[in-house]
């Protein structure tokens, strides 16, 4: 079974030796040049996609639009891309032990931003890498899951997928 990452874990390349990837930092923030017209009455929040290079030689990094997709809520619709705000990477040579970081500024509505999915494809030395998935939320509706459960301990998505993952290991186990 493919297994997504959390917001804030590293992912490897094994066709790429060396370059490991991460998306992180996903909040709710304006975008810097103000809002688009056409996110009236959404949400706008922000990610980070963080390349780093811990391979020998320097590789040469896309990562564009297309390449980064992002959804929301349980049904996984498109939140709204302000291409205008964002950053991306447009042929950059990352050498060893150096990073290169997208900025992007999205919007949805907001009850959707408490499960967003982000999925990744890397474009390095002309060649594709395959696609890696993120999962996280803002908490901007997060509640805590189950009778007993605490906010701070049970609450969050990433508790909800590393249980999920933990449950789905312990069944390939039996």
């Amino acid at each position: 079974m493919y297994e997504p990452n959390v917001v804030g874990d590293w992912q490897e390349y094994d066709e790429h030796a060396g370059l490991r990837v991460r998306v992180h930092r996903l909040e709710a923030a304006e975008p810097p040049r103000g809002r688009d017209e056409a996110a009236a009455g959404l949400t706008y929040f922000s990610l980070r996609v963080t390349v780093e290079n811990r391979g020998s030689r320097h590789s040469t990094i896309h990562l564009e639009d297309g390449q980064i997709d992002v959804r929301l809520g349980p049904d996984g619709e498109a939140a709204f891309i302000d291409w205008r705000n964002s950053q991306f990477i447009e042929g950059f040579d990352v050498y060893p032990l150096r990073r290169a970081t997208v900025v992007l500024y999205a919007a949805g509505p907001e009850a959707g931003l408490s499960q967003i999915d982000v999925q990744i494809q890397l474009r390095a030395d002309e060649e594709w890498a395959d696609r890696r998935l993120w999962v996280g939320g803002i908490g901007l509706h997060e509640e805590p899951v189950g009778a007993h459960a605490c906010p701070g301990r049970d609450g969050g998505l990433a508790h909800q997928v590393s249980n999920f993952l933990r449950d789905q290991a312990e069944e390939g186990t039996a």
